[in-house]
């Protein structure tokens, strides 16, 4: 019998509940060797609900000789030097988005994991969706002609308690607002599909609805390298919140793409529709958490830090609209939403 996959967990915060169920769910392949969490409270608590082990220290976790993974799960902020250590240790890194707090951060946190020679996966799950890759197909396939026009539109709700949170929505922890904590997932899928932006002219702000360090709304003109014209606009503002989706108007027909339903409507009148697979989850959870099934997760772990894959680094940041927006320079070329050429780039899913 082949030894399990060792992963083990730093941060236990939000984003860990869907990773919770899916190594759960792949409890036969997948080793949890450890959960760490700065409060000690909080990782024995996790562990107790989970039966995880804690780890009493992130280098405690490190030495745990079946470990060959770390997910990490940690705010923006917090990464680097726990990426150094990961990295030095041999270990591959799993972890959420967004890559890091500043373009420089993300930048410096690839160089670690390169010299180090450990694989990078950032989690960007909704370019696994049954609709996702059915539209990447419609697209690269010529099937919908040439992409005219595409434009994002992500209505999302987030009250004032939220940001009440100590940290959230400021440049210091999260390094952004809507674009970089909430809308960064549908950016990178529609970067994925449409290829990277050439121009773009943005507005940024933050309403009357919050009290807040970072931006609340974003609306932006695009124009993409292929001649396509664009737009998007995310916002924490629409109470109660409405499902994100995307538009994609092409010579031969269009396409939307709403959650994780596609319909496409071709110039000859045909017509299909694709669902993803997934978890039903309530209307209020749903414009919070796109959870996709257990398997997504495997397959994430097994594509971005398998000792067998010929991955280099792993890496999926939408530098180039949220470059403009906050002023930070261009993501290095292999950064970009795995539009890369010379390197082979694998996407992380949940």
């Amino acid at each position: 019998m082949s030894r399990k996959f060792g992963i083990g967990i730093i941060g236990v915060g939000m984003a860990v509940r869907p990773h919770m169920l899916s190594l759960q769910d792949l409890a036969g392949e997948i080793e949890v060797c450890g959960v760490y969490a700065r409060t000690r409270a909080t990782r024995e608590a996790f562990a107790l609900e989970t039966g995880f082990p804690a780890a009493d220290s992130i280098d405690a976790l490190l030495s745990n000789p079946n470990l060959d993974a770390i997910l990490l799960l940690t705010p923006a902020n917090a990464r680097v030097e726990i990426v150094r250590s990961v990295a030095a240790a041999g270990k591959h890194i799993l972890m959420e988005k967004p890559a890091g707090r500043t373009t420089q951060d993300a930048e410096e946190i690839v160089a670690i994991c390169d010299d180090a020679g450990v694989k990078l996966g950032v989690v960007f799950q909704n370019r696994f969706r049954a609709a996702s890759l059915t539209m990447k197909d419609l697209l690269d396939s010529g099937k919908l002609g040439e992409l005219a026009l595409a434009f994002l539109v992500v209505p999302w709700w987030r009250g004032q308690g939220y940001y009440d949170e100590r940290g959230r929505g400021t440049l210091e922890r999260d390094g952004g607002g809507v674009m970089i904590t909430q809308a960064v997932h549908s950016m990178d899928l529609m970067l994925s599909l449409t290829g990277p932006v050439a121009e773009v002219a943005a507005i940024v702000g933050t309403t009357c609805l919050h009290n807040m360090e970072t931006e609340d709304f974003v609306g932006a003109g695009l124009k993409f390298a292929s001649g396509a014209l664009g737009s998007l606009m995310a916002t924490v503002n629409c109470f109660p919140g409405e499902q994100e989706f995307m538009v994609f108007n092409c010579t031969k027909g269009s396409a939307k793409l709403a959650g994780g339903v596609l319909e496409a409507d071709y110039n000859d009148t045909s017509e299909s529709e694709i669902k993803s697979t997934g978890y039903v989850v309530d209307t209020l959870q749903a414009s919070i958490w796109a959870v996709e099934n257990s398997k997504s997760f495997e397959g994430a772990v097994l594509k971005a830090v398998n000792l067998g894959d010929d991955a280099d680094t792993v890496g999926a940041v939408t530098g180039q609209i949220a470059g403009a927006m906050y002023g930070y320079s261009e993501v290095a070329r292999h950064l970009k939403t795995g539009l890369v050429d010379e390197r082979k780039i694998y996407v992380t899913s949940v």
